[in-house]
C-alpha cells in the first residue's frame, strides 16, 4: 500500500468551516476576519478556491457572486483585481485571494484548502493553488469533491496531504454532468487508486458508511467529516469520523 500523508494536526483540532464566520457579527465566510477569528478560538481553517478569469485562486465558495457578493456573474468571468474590489455580504470584508490569505494566516493554524470543480477535467485551478500552496510555510492540505483534481494534486503537491470530498447521494446540481456510473464510483470510492487521497472528508449524514469504515480499519486513512451543526450530528462525526468541520456553534 502507498504511504499515505496523514500528519496528526489533520484531526488534532476542530476545523471551522469556511472559518469561524458569523454573519449577524459582521464576519463572513471564507474571509480574512473569519479566518482570524478561527485562529483566536483555537481551531484549524477549511477554507474554498474558485478560479478568477485572469487564472488567480480566489477564496470564495459559490461560482457565481449574487449570494456572498451581491453582483451578477460568476467568478470566472471577473479578473482578480476586480473581485478584490468586492464586499462580502455587505461587510467591511473583501474576497482574498489564497496568496493574500495564506499570508494573513502566516502558518498560525492548520489550514485545508479546497478546490473546487465543475468535474470538467480543466486543472487550471488545481495548478495555481499547488503552486501557492507550495511557497507556503505552515501546515496545509488540499482537497477537492473531484477525483481527477485529487489525483492530480499528488503530483502537483508531493509531501502535501491531499483528500477526497465525498457524499454518499449525488443529486445536487454541481455533479449534472457526471453519467451514472461516475456517481457510483464516487460514493463508492472507486477511483481511489488514481485519486491516492490521505485522507478522506464525508458528509455528516451519509455516516456511518461501509466506504468510510474500511478506509479508517484498513486503509489507516483518516476522516474528516462535513458540515456538523448540531448536537446529533456532533454524536455521529465523535462516532464514525476522526475530526468535524463545523459552522454555526463552538465544538
Amino acid at each position: 500500500m502507498t504511504e499515505r500523508l496523514a500528519p496528526g494536526w489533520l484531526t488534532a483540532r476542530p476545523i471551522a468551516h469556511r472559518g469561524l464566520h458569523d454573519r449577524a457579527a459582521g464576519i463572513p465566510e471564507n474571509t480574512v476576519a473569519a479566518a482570524e477569528a478561527a485562529i483566536g478560538a483555537g481551531y484549524a481553517i477549511e477554507c474554498d478556491v474558485q478560479l478568477s478569469r485572469d487564472g488567480e485562486a480566489m477564496v470564495f465558495h459559490d461560482a457565481g457572486l449574487g449570494r456572498l457578493a451581491g453582483t451578477d456573474g460568476l467568478v470566472r468571468e471577473r479578473d482578480a483585481a476586480d473581485l478584490t474590489r468586492l464586499t462580502v455580504l455587505g461587510s467591511g470584508e473583501r474576497i482574498p485571494t489564497l496568496p493574500e490569505f495564506l499570508g494573513r494566516i502566516a502558518g498560525r493554524t492548520p489550514l485545508v484548502v479546497e478546490v473546487k470543480t465543475r468535474h470538467d477535467g480543466d486543472l487550471a485551478l488545481a495548478r495555481r493553488t499547488a503552486a501557492i500552496v507550495a511557497a507556503y510555510d505552515g501546515p496545509v492540505a488540499v482537497k477537492s469533491f473531484d477525483p481527477v483534481v485529487v489525483g492530480a494534486l499528488a503530483d502537483l503537491l508531493p509531501g502535501i496531504p491531499r483528500g477526497i470530498v465525498a457524499e454518499s447521494r449525488h443529486d445536487d446540481p454541481s455533479y449534472a454532468g457526471l453519467t451514472e456510473a461516475e456517481r457510483h464510483g464516487l460514493g463508492q470510492l472507486l477511483h481511489v487508486s488514481e485519486s491516492r487521497p490521505d485522507f478522506l472528508s464525508w458528509r455528516v449524514d451519509d455516516l456511518p458508511n461501509a466506504a468510510t469504515h474500511l478506509c479508517r480499519l484498513l486503509g489507516r486513512m483518516p476522516v474528516m467529516t462535513w458540515t456538523v451543526r448540531n448536537e446529533a450530528q456532533v454524536r455521529l462525526a465523535r462516532a464514525h469520523a476522526d475530526q468535524m468541520v463545523f459552522e454555526g456553534f463552538r465544538p
